[in-house]
């Protein structure tokens, strides 16, 4: 249950016409009273003889009876309160008691007390009723609202207990404006998955990402179709901006144009320019045996990708909180630029993982800007790196990259419930099952190629890994050679070994960045530990066999479906997400 105080009004008769006219796209249906302060006010929506200036007249009574100097300047109190998605259609008697409820603890009328304020509870829809109040009590008074609609958050949640609801997290006040009834109505005639605020706060939101200026920022907004208007002082120093679909429109046939900051509160050009001025280009990272993503190379960017998430989950869990709050601010740039130049199958996950974290992104944690280059880096390598393919060794690299990511949104889970950042925690959640159904699709090809190459290694190399994986990590070599995907990380090893690493000081490298020994499997976790840790190929389709014994009659296995990113039993108490 989803409720909302708007901002107050001078009209009690502009809000009543509103409440019970057809609505801005024929979207009120029947609107009728479901409460009110008197059981006999007038309903104009059921009453044929009742009016909206009868209703109106009745709440305004008690501010026109005082003096003119003591009344509100806007004296109209407005709360929408609206049922989740997949929430039960309620009855008008459930709903008038819910109303009764929310004016009792915002303090408009509060309970057992007869002097409260005059308001009506309108229903025009099967989801959600609207409260309209005047502010001044019937005993001359104002009321008290202070912390109105945090009460209206923590009366919600008792009502969502107590009616069987879904049950939903109270918000901070740090989350980008939900779409209005109107414009998601109006998305539904026009067939779009999403309104027209969420399609533009996606597309600004993947223009930022690893942008540098406003030069480069605005040209990928216009590249990417959208009106734009600039806001300048007198002096022509550009203040904000507007953006706006072109084929979004009002009754008047004009572009609807959404500020930057009603897109969501860091979308703002004041806090895009935050992000710009904390970026230093002489500072890049070092890049390794791959090198640095240039066009056309998605797979460098990918490995940059895989390394700076894996060392941001380390700040993330330990380091001061407006560092770890960059590095989570961040790590949203980078889903979306990994959604955003992503193979077909792996896009739509990707697109939803970067969609849900965009809530994770935010919180009243100030972010400290200029820690999380690597990481702002590594998202402008994406986008500049141009589109994977989804096979050979950007593929490889894709699946890489998105388990070391989804390491790095469970981290940040973990981060938000320890702050009792509640709706954050949920969407990293839900990030995170996206990213796990992302790299199933990902990871299929090459784990499989690496499995059949594993199962081709002679007996005796196979034993004499058997023998090392034990040397290396004898806690946990028992549970990793039960898993299939043993075959996997056993070639991997050979790789390693062949180009000259020492395979027990990358194992014991890897299990000691994090812990392992409640993971579901174990092995593709080490897989792309190692072969990020050793530089190695990560696509291997085409590499000689280490010691492979071939017969005539031997049969290709088949490669069982890769199981990583895991769930550990740690985790799921946690935050059941895996």
């Amino acid at each position: 249950m989803i409720p909302r105080v708007h901002k107050r009004g001078a009209r009690t008769i502009g809000l009543l016409k509103y409440l019970y006219g057809p609505g801005t796209h024929e979207e009120h249906v029947d609107p009728h009273l479901v409460a009110a302060w008197d059981s006999f006010a007038p309903d104009p929506g059921r009453d044929p003889q009742a009016t909206h200036g009868q209703l109106q007249q009745l709440l305004d009574q008690p501010v026109q009876a005082v003096a003119e100097s003591r009344r509100p300047a806007k004296h109209v109190w407005h709360l929408s309160v609206r049922a989740a998605p997949d929430d039960p259609v309620l009855s008008d008697e459930q709903w008038g008691e819910i109303a009764r409820r929310m004016v009792a603890a915002t303090g408009i009328a509060p309970a057992n007390d007869d002097s409260g304020c005059r308001w009506a509870a309108v229903r025009h829809a099967d989801d959600h009723i609207h409260i309209i109040a005047t502010l001044v009590r019937e005993d001359g008074r104002k009321p008290r609202l202070n912390n109105d609609a945090k009460r209206s958050q923590t009366e919600a949640r008792l009502i969502e207990a107590e009616y069987g609801l879904k049950q939903l997290n109270t918000g901070d006040g740090t989350a980008a404006q939900r779409p209005t009834s109107a414009e998601r109505h109006k998305a539904q005639r026009q067939g779009r998955e999403r309104t027209a605020r969420e399609e533009l706060r996606e597309t600004v939101r993947r223009a930022v990402t690893g942008a540098r200026s406003e030069e480069e920022f605005f040209g990928r907004l216009a590249a990417a179709g959208l009106l734009i208007r600039k806001r300048a002082a007198p002096s022509g120093d550009l203040l904000g901006y507007k953006v706006a679909l072109p084929d979004d429109r009002n009754k008047d046939g004009e572009p609807v144009f959404y500020p930057g900051a009603r897109l969501a509160p860091d979308l703002s050009l004041p806090r895009i320019r935050e992000r710009w001025s904390a970026d230093h280009s002489d500072q890049a990272p070092s890049t390794g045996t791959f090198g640095r993503a240039t066009p056309n190379n998605p797979s460098a960017a990918r490995r940059r990708t895989a390394s700076a998430a894996w060392t941001a989950i380390t700040i993330v869990e330990h380091g001061d909180d407006a560092v770890a709050a960059a590095h989570i601010a961040a790590a949203g740039e980078v889903l979306d630029a990994l959604a955003k130049t992503s193979a077909a199958h792996t896009r739509r996950e990707l697109r939803d993982a970067a969609f849900a974290f965009e809530r994770a992104s935010r919180s009243h944690v100030r972010a400290e800007r200029g820690h999380d280059r690597v990481l702002r880096q590594a998202a402008r390598d994406l986008v500049h790196g141009g589109p994977a393919l989804g096979r050979g060794e950007d593929g490889a690299t894709t699946a890489m990259a998105i388990d070391m990511l989804f390491f790095l949104i469970t981290a940040t889970m973990h981060w938000h419930a320890k702050k009792g950042h509640a709706q954050q925690a949920a969407a990293a959640r839900q990030a995170a099952e996206h990213l796990r159904s992302a790299y199933q699709a990902a990871a299929a090809q090459p784990l499989g190629v690496l499995y059949q190459r594993g199962r081709r290694l002679s007996r005796p190399l196979l034993q004499r890994q058997t023998v090392l994986l034990h040397e290396a990590l004898p806690g946990l070599a028992e549970q990793i050679l039960a898993e299939p995907g043993w075959y996997a990380l056993a070639v991997t090893i050979a790789d390693a070994e062949a180009v000259g690493h020492d395979p027990a000081t990358l194992l014991s490298d890897a299990v000691e960045r994090r812990e392992l020994d409640t993971a579901d499997s174990m092995s593709d976790v080490l897989v792309w530990r190692l072969r990020r840790l050793a530089d190695l190929p990560a696509d291997t389709s085409g590499a000689p066999e280490h010691g492979t014994v071939k017969h005539p009659s031997a049969k290709r296995p088949v490669a069982p479906r890769p199981t990583s990113p895991n769930r550990s039993r740690g985790e799921e108490a946690a935050g059941n997400t895996r």
